[in-house]
């Protein structure tokens, strides 16, 4: 397989990439990433002797170098983790959501008119489907909850996730979509909550939780999101939606008090700030389908990938600490609207 990875310098992209390249030493991994922010070709230091192992720095906004990168490296299957990502950055800038969720993946479906035998796997997200209510343990997102985004970054993932559906109808292109829950692992950028929570809790930082901070999220490993991803390049069926949930259903706060356990760290860190504008409740996912159909099933309990992710944020000091600043700017703008 000659496969194409963009944003795969990315927490989620890079974490695939490597596990790719490990499980099929002969294929050619070709990575194509902007470097933004969240993109750090450190990420991938480990693949820069591998012969099979390409870089490509670009947009996904250029469709004549992303159409370039294709022919020239006999790209047969694209798996497409390329997006903005943060939802507080969405509601403070949404236009670059738009631009790269939207626009981006328009320009990918375009090229691929004229490649319709490659593959293509599009990364989205639950948050497409809105919210779940607290008092009702039982309902989860399944592949036909109908769409209902609450915020810029889950709209323009909303928007992508039909873009493809509807050239893969029109244009007969071979694309399958899966809907991940909240991922967390090694190598994730510091300011979202798991990272942030660990960083700041070595450092004896106070710690900022949105409102009550009971919002629930279903919390999977990188490891196991990518496994899924595998399993579903490898069995899952063409023009299919499967989604990947890692049975990690907690509070945001239980996972924070979790951390300062593993840490040996004192609750009087967690600071209760001003809720998110439309911040969503409670996200839960029924992956039936992708069990039945792929096998999935994640590997480990959460609690403990949760104590192997602070371990590694424990023994990687070198790599999150020159993005500290960045994370440290938006909670400390967090803290200033403490309750």
């Amino acid at each position: 397989m000659n496969i194409l990875i963009t944003g795969g310098a990315g927490f989620i992209g890079s974490n695939f990439t490597k596990y790719w390249a490990e499980k099929n030493p002969l294929d050619k991994v070709v990575v194509y990433d902007k470097l933004t922010y969240a993109g750090n070709k450190e990420n991938l230091r480990e693949l820069f002797d591998n012969p099979n192992f390409v870089f490509v720095e670009g947009d996904i906004l250029d469709g004549k170098l992303f159409e370039d990168t294709i022919k020239d490296n006999s790209i047969d299957t694209i798996v497409h983790f390329a997006a903005e990502t943060h939802v507080d950055r969405s509601i403070e800038g949404p236009e670059a959501f738009v631009q790269t969720n939207i626009v981006g993946t328009f320009r990918i479906l375009e090229v691929l008119k004229r490649y319709p035998d490659v593959r293509l796997h599009h990364i989205s997200t639950d948050e497409v489907f809105g919210e779940l209510p607290l008092d009702n343990p039982d309902a989860k997102f399944s592949e036909t909850t109908p769409y209902d985004p609450r915020s810029p970054y889950s709209a323009s993932k909303a928007a992508s996730d039909h873009l493809i559906r509807a050239y893969t109808n029109t244009y007969k292109l071979k694309t399958t979509i899966s809907n991940c829950s909240n991922n967390y692992g090694p190598y994730c950028h510091p300011e979202k909550l798991i990272p942030l929570a660990i960083t700041r809790a070595m450092n004896d930082e106070e710690i900022p939780v949105y409102g009550d901070g009971l919002q629930v999220r279903d919390w999977i490993h990188v490891e196991d999101h990518c496994m899924g991803i595998e399993l579903i390049l490898e069995k899952g069926r063409l023009g299919e939606t499967y989604i990947l949930g890692g049975h990690g259903e907690q509070p945001n706060l239980y996972i924070i008090k979790e951390i300062l356990k593993i840490l040996d760290k004192p609750e009087s860190l967690i600071v209760h700030v001003g809720d998110r504008k439309g911040h969503d409740r409670r996200y839960a996912m029924d992956f039936t389908k992708a069990h039945n159909e792929l096998g999935f099933n994640p590997l480990k309990p959460m609690e403990e990938r949760l104590e192997e992710t602070v371990q590694w944020y424990l023994d990687n000091r070198d790599w999150w600490e020159p993005m500290k600043e960045d994370a440290n700017e938006i909670a400390d703008r967090y803290l200033a609207n403490r309750m």
